[in-house]
């Protein structure tokens, strides 16, 4: 009796009217936006990188230094109350949408665009990764090899304008990216000319520049089916957990993913550019090969299609890791065996490391992530929807369509390596929400939203610069415990998703496969 009561009041609650207002969703997008750039403009801080000196007029641009002295304990709770009410804002939106809300779709993407641009005009925040980047670029300028050489290993030996401004913990680690990102690295430092504070913005629009396109083809992919066009905009430009953590940090993602949307753009028309597009992404990274099975997946009932996608990725491929630097796809190894603070991992690796010692523990459950992959995988299989991706007659059978298979299929991978993957950050997100956005709503939107906000919460204090004790204290209750608990938290909640409506699905007819029907195979989403 007393569950069914908590469930009474909080359908009460989620049947409020303030629940799926989008006006009150969108000022509290904007609102997080405007305490980020709030923050980042006050300059350099135990949250805001430090970016060396300034030459020109050249962005990002902060008040001068001294100007604010930003406490930690003002910086970091304001980042974590922005974070919180942006993803509650975009909760808020998600459920409009859900109750039948049709905005204006050209202003919402200009609103994302806006605040995209604008997070990308101040200095980066919470992770260090955006000066690696520099440095690799530096370090090929200065013609040496990256994959061979580190940044420390050049400044503790003579002085570098450029590379004194990198920060721990990754000097000592050699590049792990593909020869595109390391393409994208070398312009930015050959066009910021030894000076760390141009190199960066330049990074940073390299980072916009594909999130923007990465929204606008989602769109393009959407046709003219308004709602998922809305959800594509909330999930990519207007997505303030994807702002955050792509954007504010000025992170790769987005250049590792555009090509790949690219693809898709061509999956139902030339199986040969498609691969094109999912090859030349591989040369950014290597993880989305998801992508890659998803295509092919697609394909699977047309062996000369196949081919086709096969051939066009081959070539990108081959030019990259074959002819111009073959030692990046060695590099990329080097990566693996990390347990990130923040996922699910650290609260079975402590334990088994007091048993079995720590290289063993992290061998073990590297291994099992991989596990828990493949069982999340097939779980999600059996619960996600069905619906066919706008751009074919709606009596068409969405499992036969490539791109429907695709985006479903590269949703199903990329999610299950996210939630079980040992080493995850929220900014590798971007691969899972922008796919999604092309499907209609399930409760994986808010597993994602739960995720992300923990994951971003947990990195606000992600640089490893001295904070106080105390702040190291309650940051690290909510990164290695709250955070860690969240993640264990959606893994249950997919299992506990299956177990209650996948495990035992009817034989659907094909009539209840088009794209504005009812899902049978998943229950309605509050």
């Amino acid at each position: 009796m007393a569950v069914a009561g908590v469930r009474e009041r909080l359908r009460s609650m989620l049947r409020a009217p303030w629940t799926h207002n989008p006006v009150l969703g969108l000022s509290l997008i904007v609102a997080a936006s405007v305490v980020t750039l709030a923050v980042a403009v006050c300059g350099p801080s135990s949250v805001a990188l430090k970016l060396g000196p300034r030459v020109d007029l050249l962005p990002p641009w902060y008040l001068p230094v001294g100007t604010v002295e930003l406490n930690e304990w003002v910086a970091v709770p304001a980042l974590w109350l922005g974070l919180v009410a942006g993803t509650i804002g975009l909760w808020i939106c998600w459920r409009a949408v859900n109750s039948g809300w049709r905005p204006n779709n050209k202003r919402l993407f200009l609103l994302g665009s806006l605040l995209s641009v604008l997070t990308c005009l101040v200095p980066p925040m919470t992770s260090a990764d955006v000066l690696m980047y520099a440095a690799y670029g530096r370090i090929q300028v200065l013609g040496l090899d990256p994959y061979n050489i580190t940044p420390a290993e050049i400044f503790r030996q003579e002085y570098d304008p450029l590379l004194i401004w990198t920060e721990r913990p990754w000097q000592d680690t050699p590049s792990v990216y593909g020869p595109l990102a390391s393409g994208s690295q070398w312009l930015a430092a050959w066009l910021g000319d030894g000076n760390m504070h141009n190199t960066v913005f330049w990074l940073q629009m390299f980072a916009l520049l594909p999130f923007l396109v990465i929204g606008a083809v989602t769109v393009m992919l959407a046709r003219d089916d308004h709602k998922i066009q809305t959800r594509t905009i909330l999930f990519t430009v207007l997505n303030p957990l994807m702002i955050w953590s792509v954007l504010a940090g000025a992170h790769n993602e987005a250049l590792t993913l555009v090509f790949a949307i690219l693809g898709l753009l061509f999956i139902r028309r030339s199986p040969f550019l498609a691969g094109i597009g999912i090859g030349i992404a591989g040369t950014v990274k290597v993880s989305l090969v998801f992508y890659g099975i998803a295509m092919a997946w697609g394909y699977r009932r047309d062996w000369r299609k196949l081919v086709q996608l096969f051939v066009g990725a081959a070539i990108p491929l081959a030019i990259g890791y074959g002819l111009i630097v073959p030692r990046a796809l060695l590099a990329a190894s080097r990566n693996t065996g990390y347990i990130s603070a923040g996922s699910w991992a650290p609260w079975l690796q402590w334990p088994l490391a007091q048993v079995i010692g720590d290289p063993s523990s992290r061998g073990f459950i590297g291994w099992a992530g991989w596990g828990l992959m493949v069982a999340v995988a097939w779980m999600l299989s059996r619960v996600l929807p069905w619906r066919l991706v706008p751009g074919v007659p709606d009596h068409e059978d969405p499992r036969r369509d490539p791109l429907t298979i695709a985006v479903r299929t590269a949703v199903i991978l990329t999610a299950s390596w996210l939630v079980t993957s040992p080493y995850t950050l929220s900014w590798y997100d971007l691969t899972t929400w922008v796919p999604l956005g092309l499907m209609v709503a399930s409760r994986l939107d808010v597993l994602m939203m739960w995720r992300g906000v923990w994951l971003s919460l947990a990195y606000v204090t992600g640089r490893s610069v001295e904070f106080s004790k105390p702040m190291q204290d309650v940051a690290g209750f909510v990164r290695d415990g709250l955070c860690s608990g969240a993640q264990v938290a959606v893994l249950v909640a997919i299992v506990w998703w299956w177990w209650t409506w996948g495990h035992e699905l009817p034989t659907l007819p094909r009539w209840s496969l088009r794209r504005h029907s009812p899902a049978p195979s998943v229950q309605p989403v509050p």
